[in-house]
């Protein structure tokens, strides 16, 4: 029988158990996007999970989304991770480093550049700026023959994230961000080969996986989804056609794992399951939603068809979180005050629970 204490085959890793910790944004990076010594701490406290995502990681000066989020794109960026990398598999753990361009989901007081994206259509909300918060720009609509350039970029950050030491990275095509602004409706209003019917809405995501495979291979390459979210203002119409179309096209490329994010209804997400012939991730819970996963909502997913399960909020509060859910444990409440305070304050403070013996 699985359980979440049931070992499992990823690609080249032998995950110990079926727990996934979930890509949380942070903004604990140095200056020029550096890893820090912290952030080193951070993932090895808690490398017992079967597998680390790590936060947002821009592939790219124009990629990056809000202030004080590390990069990949630099050689001094990548240098900055080998200790990052090395603390986790000193501990036993494995880790994937998640590529996230934030496409129009940026600003120019962050990057020094205009943000771009699919379409001149500005995201629903405020974006986090290094002055505070401020209304999200409108962006550049990107030209026909700059648009591979940018899913090539994933390809290239994803070569210096293996030479950092990650194990393999995950494409960040969730929550609004510029894998999901082409998969949209709404923030794609392309007439080109990228925007229009689902065939071409679904191209930039296919392109950016390719050329990561291509640079890593497809064991060392995930993709995280969100079907039917609505982050930052994006819409997709005919939700489980286009994701259905999507996860045919990746199936060739012998991808480590899909990850969903529970943004559609079961019946979809359950579909789109039994549609993906590879290792699938679920994220039982809403991002930023009221509840945490518990052992519960795994179990139900992993009786469901999912092969490994994230937790986001219950890891960031609970280092040993594999530990406390083997044993029946209390889950400790995460401070929301410090999720983007920087500094070591509910980041390295989180303790472990005392076991006796």
């Amino acid at each position: 029988m699985t359980t979440l204490f049931t070992s499992y085959r990823l690609g080249g890793l032998t995950l110990p158990n079926r727990m996934v910790m979930a890509p949380m944004t942070r903004v604990r990076a140095a200056a020029g996007g550096l890893a820090t010594s912290s952030m080193a701490t951070y993932y090895a406290q808690r490398s017992t999970a079967g597998l680390i995502v790590s936060e947002g990681v821009q592939p790219s000066a124009i990629g990056q989304s809000n202030p004080g989020t590390p990069g990949v794109h630099t050689d001094e960026q990548v240098e900055a991770w080998r200790p990052v990398t090395s603390a986790v598999h000193a501990n036993g753990g494995r880790i994937f480093a998640q590529l996230m361009h934030g496409g129009r989901v940026s600003h120019s007081d962050t990057t020094g550049l205009q943000p771009v994206g699919p379409s001149a259509v500005p995201a629903v909300g405020d974006v986090f700026t290094p002055t505070g918060l401020q209304p999200a720009p409108t962006p550049r609509a990107l030209d026909t023959a700059e648009v591979p350039e940018h899913a090539r970029s994933y390809g290239e950050a994803a070569r210096r994230a293996v030479d950092a030491g990650f194990d393999g990275v995950e494409l960040h095509g969730a929550n609004g961000y510029l894998i999901s602004q082409f998969l949209s409706s709404n923030a794609n209003l392309r007439t080109d080969r990228y925007g229009g019917p689902i065939v071409n809405r679904i191209r930039f995501a296919v392109e950016a996986v390719a050329a990561t495979v291509e640079a890593v291979g497809g064991d060392r390459t995930g993709i995280r989804l969100s079907p039917g979210g609505t982050f930052w203002g994006v819409q997709e119409t005919d939700v489980r056609e286009l994701y259905a179309a999507l996860l045919d096209e990746l199936a060739p490329f012998g991808l480590a794992y899909v990850h969903l994010e529970a943004t559609a209804d079961e019946e979809v997400l359950v579909a789109l399951r039994r549609a993906w012939p590879g290792t699938l991730v679920m994220n039982p819970v809403l991002p930023m939603g009221p509840k945490q996963t518990s052992r519960d909502d795994a179990e139900h997913w992993l009786g469901l068809g999912a092969d490994l399960i994230s937790f986001g909020r219950a890891f960031l509060a609970n280092p040993d979180l594999v530990e406390r859910l083997r044993g029946g444990l209390p889950i400790a409440p995460v401070d929301e005050a410090t999720y983007y305070q920087g500094g070591d304050a509910g980041y390295l403070t989180y303790s472990a629970h005392q076991y006796a013996g």
